[in-house]
Order: C-alpha cells, then structure tokens, then sequence
C-alpha cells in the first residue's frame, strides 16, 4: 500500500514540479546564484521526503512547495525594486585580472583557485592573460571577459592578415610552487626559471602568484605582493 501511495505522489508531484518550475522562471534554473540555489536546496528535500515518507501529509507538501515558489517570488521583486537587498542577497561580480595581470587580493577574497579562473578562460578561448584588458567573476560564479582592443577577435580572412600561430600561456609556477614537468615540456629548468624571476627583481618564488612561458619564449606573471591599484579597476554593477 505504502508503495503505491509513493507511486501516486510522483505522479502529483512532477507536474507541480513543472508548473511551479515554470512559474520560477529561468533565472532560477539557468544561473542559480546564491538565493536562488538555496530555493532549490530547500525545495528539493521537501519534495524528497514526501516521496520517501508516506506518512507525511500530502497536502502539507503541496502547501510548501507552493509557499516557497511565492517566497521565492517576492524576493525576487524585492531585489528588483531595492539595490540594497539585491546586493545582500547576492554576491558582488569580482574583477579577478585587470590589464593583463591577475588581481591576487580579489581572486583570494572570493576562494578561487587559479587553475579554475585559467580553465574558464579556456573555456572563453582565451589562452593567455596578457591579451585580457578585464575579467569578472559574476554573481552565478561565471567569468566574463573583456580583450584588450588591439587583441579583440577578427578573422585574419577578413582582415586579409597573415596566418601565423597563436600564443598561450603554460602555466609554470602556480601560487608560489614551480610546476617542474611543465617546465620539463617546455624544455627548462629551475635554473633557467630563477633566472628569469631574477631578471623581473623577484628573489623568492614563494612571491609569485602566476608564472607562464609562452610558445615564443616570453615569461609572463603575477606576485602576490605588487601595488595593485583597486582605484584605477573600473566598478562592476549587478
């Protein structure tokens, strides 16, 4: 008996489920920033322990389900109304590298790892910073980046230039460690790398925040403790 009353509740739920998914909207689906994702926590388990658990009133975790997609609602059009609540209810987008150089302070106050924010640029076809005029971890955790306006995207076909092979970065110190097979790769050592740090006046690797080499042979990195200038860093808006 207890498993057909959980068969029936499946049937009921997942239309609600739908309806009230649809009523929520895409915002909530698509991007689930930090409220949101708490809506879907919360939503989830109720509906989980209906079905799991016969002898919970039905009707009770209908009432819920349709409470919190009204809550949910209502905070949204509060957000919408109110800058105030929109920002405490939200994250702030964080700029994570401006002009070319990674903001170390910003990528640490928000707990990202480098490797993520490289692997998102990747992913934005971006293989190296130095083409980056700027670059935001939004409120839903994506990254949206901003080329510099010499490096922004035009086919050589349509410029009729010359096809030659592009630049990225591989990575070879990552927050202060020396990363020795990429440097093995790429046909180097350590002291080959002292050498460079050397050059750039960095006396200790432990400094260093970001260090690549590309193709070409440039040396190219961040350190944790340079003047970064937050004042010249343009403000990001919701």
């Amino acid at each position: 008996m207890d498993s057909v009353k959980v068969l029936g509740r499946i049937v009921t739920i997942l239309p609600l489920m739908l309806v009230i998914g649809l009523y929520m909207g895409k915002r909530s689906i698509g991007e689930l920033p930090v409220f949101d994702f708490l809506v879907v926590l919360v939503f989830g388990a109720v509906v989980g322990a209906d079905i799991a658990d016969p002898k919970i009133n039905h009707i009770h975790t209908i009432v819920a389900m349709v409470a919190i997609a009204f809550l949910h609602q209502l905070i949204i059009f509060m957000k919408l109304k109110n800058r105030k609540i929109g920002k405490l209810l939200s994250f702030e987008p964080t700029v994570v590298i401006y002009n070319g150089k990674f903001l170390y302070k910003n990528i640490k106050k928000i707990n990202y790892a480098i490797d993520n924010i490289t692997q998102m640029l990747r992913g934005k076809g971006v293989f190296t910073i130095q083409d980056v005029e700027i670059a935001v971890i939004e409120a839903n955790g994506q990254l949206s980046v901003k080329l510099k306006a010499e490096k922004e995207w035009a086919t050589k076909v349509e410029v009729g230039g010359k096809i030659t092979p592009g630049e990225y970065d591989v990575p070879i110190i990552l927050d202060g460690v020396a990363q020795e097979k990429m440097l093995k790769r790429m046909g180097r050592d350590k002291e080959w790398m002292k050498d460079q740090l050397n050059k750039h006046s960095i006396f200790d690797i432990q400094t260093v925040f970001y260090g690549a080499l590309t193709p070409a042979g440039k040396f190219i990195y961040s350190t944790k403790d340079e003047q970064e200038d937050l004042s010249m860093v343009p403000p990001i808006e919701h």
